[in-house]
């Protein structure tokens, strides 16, 4: 490769400053910090202040590739499916309507694409420090369960019109809660615990594997307070990620299983459904909230969303080679000239449809294909191995499942504090199941 050449050129210059300088070979302290902070900020900073961590950890990446002896680049399958979705992403901009609002969009995919390049170089060298990373995630979980519950007691007011009252019954109200991300939302705070809430995972099953079967009865409470904190949102599109993550968790916790235990985990599974089915009818107001998903246009929501999926399809058909433009902005200005009157919109509220309107068919295709790159990789290795590994992936494919299941109804997946959690999650994935087996996308020795 071109670059690989580059960058050995320019190791060779930097190769006396670097076996005299300390910081550089102490760099990837510097970028664990870095990403430790995007990963604590997220919870109550502002998109800019944890995108200005993620760049300090990138130019800190790019200083390491210029110095650090035989670092170079290879790329895989999924990564040639990435590096064609940006191209054709960078095609959509430089051929948008309004290229300011595009570009600048564009530049806030490159710094999460620049994040997700920086952990799996980090992590490659360092796969120790996963655990701590998923530990971040969880302790940051915890805090936010805990705002939650401390928010519905509370009974906090809404911010915004986030339900549909006008056919219910006060007490079928339901309190949402949106903890302690901006901008304060259910629906963003239900999307960031949906993707965060499988990191709780880790304090349950390295500890089962070490035997401590006590500290995994306390993994097993959190993970339960933040599952229930996801439901105190009331945002119905994370209640199908997380019956969806609750699934796929069921399924790789089976397969594991001795089959004695098997027989035990399928009753405990029997109850544990029947006992949220029983909960769901009993609470009013969450029995209206759940029941409301399947209203179609007789909830103001669903049908302001059909509304939008019209538009957006309408927006795809006259632009369905190369999109809009990436960008909120941009979407914005250009779906006033399709939307029906009354439903103004941010977003095409689904993630799938969003990429295809604004990059085009074939942007949608070369990222749906990266997705199934890595979670036929992800897969196949669980089922293959029985390690700690196995742990990391499975808790990463939980992730995954409840992200983009939450995607086909809303679009708070574009939200950085969203993004950074997704790209943690597809690393740790890259970096595991490619260990070994052909090239990589990130540098390496």
């Amino acid at each position: 490769m071109f670059l690989n050449k580059i960058l050995s050129f320019s190791q060779r210059i930097f190769l006396p400053f670097y076996e005299k300088s300390q910081v550089l070979k102490s760099i990837d302290w510097l970028i664990f910090v870095s990403i430790l902070l995007v990963v604590f900020t997220s919870s109550y900073a502002g998109s800019d202040t944890i995108s200005y961590f993620a760049l300090l950890g990138i130019i800190l990446t790019v200083v390491k590739l210029l110095t650090k002896p035989d670092e170079k680049f290879s790329m895989t399958t999924g990564d040639k499916l990435l590096l064609i979705y940006f191209m054709i992403v960078l095609i959509s901009v430089a051929g948008s309507t309004l290229f300011l609002y595009s570009f600048k969009g564009f530049c806030k995919s490159l710094v999460y694409l620049g994040f997700y390049i920086t952990f799996i170089h980090y992590i490659k060298d360092n796969r120790g420090k996963i655990k701590y990373i998923l530990l971040a995630i969880a302790a940051v979980v915890m805090a936010e369960s805990v705002l939650a519950f401390h928010q519905n007691f509370l009974s906090v007011s809404e911010i915004s019109g986030w339900q549909d009252m006008s056919r219910l019954n006060p007490e079928e109200v339901m309190t949402r809660v949106y903890g302690s991300l901006k901008p304060y939302n259910p629906n963003l705070f239900g999307g960031y615990m949906l993707a965060a809430l499988p990191s709780t995972l880790i304090l349950i099953y390295l500890p089962l594997l070490n035997k401590h079967y006590k500290t995994a009865g306390v993994g097993f409470v959190c993970f339960l307070l933040a599952a229930v904190s996801i439901v105190l949102t009331g945002c119905r599109g994370a209640y199908l990620g997380l019956v969806t993550e609750f699934i796929i968790l069921a399924l790789i916790t089976y397969k594991f299983l001795k089959p004695f235990y098997r027989k035990v985990f399928t009753a405990i599974a029997a109850g544990f459904t029947a006992l949220v089915f029983f909960t769901v009818i009993s609470i009013s107001a969450l029995r209206a909230r759940v029941f409301s998903i399947f209203a179609m246009r007789g909830d103001s929501s669903n049908s302001f969303r059909f509304n939008v999926y019209n538009s957006c399809v309408d927006m795809f058909k006259d632009n369905f080679l190369l999109g809009i433009g990436v960008g909120n902005q941009n979407f914005r200005e250009i779906y006033g000239l399709y939307m029906k009157t009354g439903f103004d919109a941010l977003s095409a509220y689904n993630i799938y449809l969003e990429i295809a309107v604004e990059s085009g068919i074939f942007a949608l295709l070369a990222f749906v294909g990266f997705l199934i790159c890595n979670i036929k990789r992800c897969v196949q290795f669980i089922m293959r191995r029985k390690n700690a590994d196995v742990i990391y992936l499975s808790i990463a494919l939980v992730s995954l499942s409840g992200i983009l299941v939450h995607g086909l109804v809303d679009t708070v997946f574009f939200r950085p504090q969203i993004q950074f959690i997704f790209w943690i999650m597809i690393g740790i994935i890259r970096v595991i199941t490619y260990k070994g087996s052909g090239v990589y996308l990130y540098a390496r020795k």
